[in-house]
């Protein structure tokens, strides 16, 4: 078993930590102030701090790390995983300052894999070089989203187009302006079998019916630097037939494959989330003190710090091996320990940032840390790609049918 990086992911690694040190860290503020004084506060890639953080990225070689093949960086899961860590430790910053960030990267893996040519010249194209954003529109106010295929929205076919009708929300990035795309799933044939009524469809933004009618918060949270939540209306939304994706049916498989590594790209940043957290944690400790002596050296806080890392390494391992598996026997194969992963991430990520806002006292629970917000993000991860209750469930019946089978063998 191997565990140091080879030597692409080495350089990449040395490439990333100089440029957050060097460019992403000290602009966090900036990128804080340039937010604030926008017209459109949706519209959080207008920033000019974030145009020239690109610039430099991309002269780096540290642009679209997150896609395989020839449309990207041309790394394997396990290589970005590391990488993808580094940019967790500012979260609203480093992913998009890469063109990493979400619902972009996994709507470009769509494209990537399932467009036809016009789609990816039309749509791929500008995704890949930053100019425009988009939206995944796949949750829905009226349904239980936790399983897809209750999915409500409605796509018939009529003559040479397709018409949309249905209601979607906690649309990421739909509030921004710049976002000019829609991926779209709704049901075209919902008499078929449970996982061929769906299918999924580009949308654009100006198409007649399709109104963005609020943003959502999250804890009180608007999330306006990665261009918000917002609930949709499509009202006999009128879109060409050649703007389907893949092919009528193919909606639910498609949705699979985008949200394989979505999960795993969402853990991976976490663990970058979770380590920012234990260095505060630290910091805070050694220089408050309480009852005669720092924090760090009450016996609680060492037990926190402790445990803190203890679960970290343990998360990591996890994650790692997962990527792994997925390069090497395919996101199917790595189906139960993407699940895991799922499972363990937001919880153990959770946990750590809960003790490191305990140790800064009610600070911790403030705008002068990162830490409330963190834990606010994290929290909306037990529910996103998956709420924790259906990965349990299906991890759990994966186990059992496995050791059903080698009692069978015996």
């Amino acid at each position: 078993m191997e565990f140091q990086l080879d030597s692409r992911t080495e350089h990449l690694r040395t490439e990333l930590l100089d440029f957050m040190d060097s460019h992403v860290y000290p602009s966090e503020k900036a990128f804080a102030e340039q937010l604030a004084g926008l017209d459109n506060r949706w519209a959080w890639d207008s920033a000019p701090v974030l145009a020239d953080l690109r610039a430099e990225a991309r002269r780096r070689g540290l642009w679209n790390l997150f896609l395989p093949g020839e449309h990207g960086g041309g790394l394997t899961n396990l290589q970005y995983a590391p990488l993808a860590e580094i940019t967790g430790r500012a979260l609203h910053l480093a992913p998009p300052a890469l063109n990493c960030a979400a619902p972009d990267t996994g709507n470009m893996e769509v494209l990537a894999q399932f467009g036809t040519e016009e789609q990816r010249r039309r749509w791929l194209t500008p995704l890949l070089d930053g100019r425009i954003r988009s939206a995944f529109a796949m949750t829905e106010p009226d349904v239980a989203s936790s399983d897809a295929s209750n999915i409500g929205t409605r796509i018939e076919r009529d003559g040479d187009e397709y018409v949309l009708n249905g209601r979607k929300w906690w649309i990421t990035g739909a509030m921004n302006p710049n976002c000019r795309i829609f991926v779209v799933m709704g049901k075209t044939d919902p008499g078929a079998d449970r996982h061929r009524q769906q299918s999924m469809i580009l949308v654009p933004r100006d198409t007649p019916g399709l109104v963005v009618e609020r943003g959502m918060e999250v804890f009180g949270y608007d999330d306006h630097d990665h261009g918000g939540h917002a609930q949709l209306t499509l009202t006999d939304v009128r879109v060409p037939a050649e703007n389907l994706i893949a092919g009528e049916g193919d909606g639910f498989a498609v949705a699979q494959a985008r949200l394989g590594p979505g999960r795993i790209h969402h853990c991976m940043r976490s663990i970058g989330v979770a380590e920012r957290a234990l260095e505060l944690m630290c910091a805070r400790a050694e220089e408050r003190v309480a009852f005669g002596k720092p924090l760090a050296e009450q016996g609680v806080v060492r037990d926190w710090i402790a445990e803190s890392r203890v679960r970290l390494e343990q998360l990591r391992l996890l994650v790692l091996k997962t990527a792994w598996l997925m390069d090497t026997v395919g996101n199917k194969g790595a189906h139960s320990e993407i699940q895991a992963i799922k499972i363990a991430t937001p919880r153990t990520v959770q946990w750590i940032i809960d003790k490191a806002i305990q140790v800064h006292g009610a600070g911790g629970l403030s705008q002068d840390f990162p830490l409330a917000a963190a834990y606010a993000g994290i929290r909306t991860l037990r529910f996103a790609d998956g709420p924790d209750e259906v990965h349990k469930n299906a991890l759990a019946r994966a186990e059992l049918r496995r050791q059903a089978e080698q009692r069978g063998r015996r």
